[in-house]
């Protein structure tokens, strides 16, 4: 794969910021967008803007068929058994709603338990704190170790009768640790209880077969993955989603309504209540192609040649400074590089990239939980991706390496001449 040539696909790399050239590493958050993606939904306003399935005319059918073909292309995309089981949501953290609202009327009842992972960000946490205040299921949280990867025997552990739902990330967004998502849904299948996966950093980056992985329910977002924001998908078995009551009522996911009575429509109809984010679902169509067409296995090869570049970069030049959070080796990994620098907060790392033109995320990432058992309250997160390149690892680790000069010089300042003092008193007193 040409990589230089896949970076020119991107025109929002073109831009410089103070002056330098501009290398983008916060792709975890959100990623950029390939021009096809760009075009794809101007062409949809341009040519096709009507809203879908109610309309009698040509326009309107246009637009369904779009919306609709973009359906079918993420069932691929996913290996879904029919487009029926693809709902259209805004993102991963609608979708984690739709089935805990959706669940809360059926099975996550008064003593029944949720169980999921201190690694989880707060979008697979924070809606069942909420079932939780409500009376609804306990919420139980399986521990990692010092390697950042589940403890099994806490999974064994909290895994009861009473447990209706595991739910956990696929691959985290702070440590980049693969979860053995097989192995848990199998055992969580034998107890009894379904399997929520948030699949958010995991279909960016690698393929994903909903079949393979034994789950009942995927959620992840198109933003993550070249595509639009603001669009998302929930996966569930075609079963599962006919015995699961909506989760929002309005248009579109009607079959009739009268004033004593409703009827509700099929899967996915009766989950995509109101006007949907049509051209976001075409673009998210196109960029489930774009990244087909680089393949996966060209993908897993570069993300991991940026890994190791950043692991060569920090053993040889910061001292021992530098720590990198979570698993050790590549192989059970993404192309997530957290880390933290001795004596530096995480924020301050981000500022002087930034004059560096080099952007990168800091902060809790929305893992609060996570920080807590790592015993930080931030960390620093560069996260490459496909228009990426080992020069840009180096760009950031340069950079780095002005971080350390520029706080071993306040060091020596701070040594040799004290902080003023500046009370009333020691004002009075100079």
């Amino acid at each position: 794969m040409d990589w230089a040539k896949v970076r020119t696909d991107f025109p929002i790399l073109d831009r410089t910021f103070h002056g330098r050239p501009f290398v983008y590493l916060d792709s975890a958050a959100t990623s950029q967008k390939p021009r096809v993606v760009i075009d794809a939904v101007a062409d949809f306003y341009g040519r096709l803007n009507a809203n879908v399935h109610r309309g009698t005319y040509q326009l309107s059918e246009e637009a369904t068929e779009a919306y609709e073909s973009a359906r079918g292309r993420l069932a691929k995309f996913v290996h879904a058994e029919d487009p029926s089981e693809i709902v259209f949501v805004r993102g991963t953290t609608e979708a984690i709603n739709l089935v805990s609202t959706s669940l809360s009327q059926t099975v996550l009842k008064r003593g029944t338990r949720v169980l999921t992972t201190v690694m989880e960000h707060h979008s697979n946490i924070v809606p069942w704190q909420i079932l939780r205040s409500r009376g609804g299921p306990e919420l139980d949280f399986v521990d990692i170790d010092d390697n950042g990867e589940l403890v099994r025997a806490d999974y064994d552990r909290l895994l009861t009768p009473s447990t209706k739902l595991v739910t956990l990330t696929h691959v985290s967004n702070v440590l980049g640790t693969v979860n053995p998502v097989r192995a848990i849904a199998d055992q969580a299948h034998a107890a009894g209880a379904l399997v929520l996966l948030d699949a958010a950093q995991s279909v960016p980056h690698r393929a994903v077969d909903v079949r393979e992985l034994g789950v009942d329910l995927i959620a992840f977002s198109g933003h993550k993955m070249l595509g639009p924001t603001g669009i998302g998908v929930l996966w569930g078995r075609r079963d599962l989603l006919e015995g699961m009551p909506p989760a929002m009522g309005g248009g579109e996911m009607i079959r009739e309504v009268h004033q004593d009575r409703v009827a509700f429509r099929e899967p996915p109809a009766r989950f995509e209540a109101g006007t949907p984010n049509i051209s976001g679902a075409v673009g998210l169509g196109v960029a489930a192609e774009y990244l087909e067409r680089i393949g996966w296995d060209e993908i897993a090869a570069h993300e991991q040649s940026m890994q190791r570049r950043a692991a060569k970069r920090v053993s040889e030049g910061f001292d021992g400074r530098v720590t990198i959070v979570g698993p050790k080796e590549i192989t059970n990994r993404e192309a997530v590089i957290s880390f933290s620098l001795e004596g530096v907060h995480a924020h301050d790392i981000s500022s002087i990239l930034d004059a560096h033109g080099v952007a990168i995320r800091s902060g809790h990432h929305c893992a609060q939980p996570l920080m807590e058992r790592l015993g930080v309250a931030a960390l620093s997160r560069a996260s490459p991706y496909v228009y990426n390149s080992p020069d840009d690892i180096d760009r950031l680790f340069d950079a780095l390496g002005e971080v350390v000069r520029v706080f071993r010089g306040h060091e020596r300042v701070s040594a040799k001449a004290p902080l003023p003092d500046l009370s009333p008193a020691g004002r009075q007193a100079r």
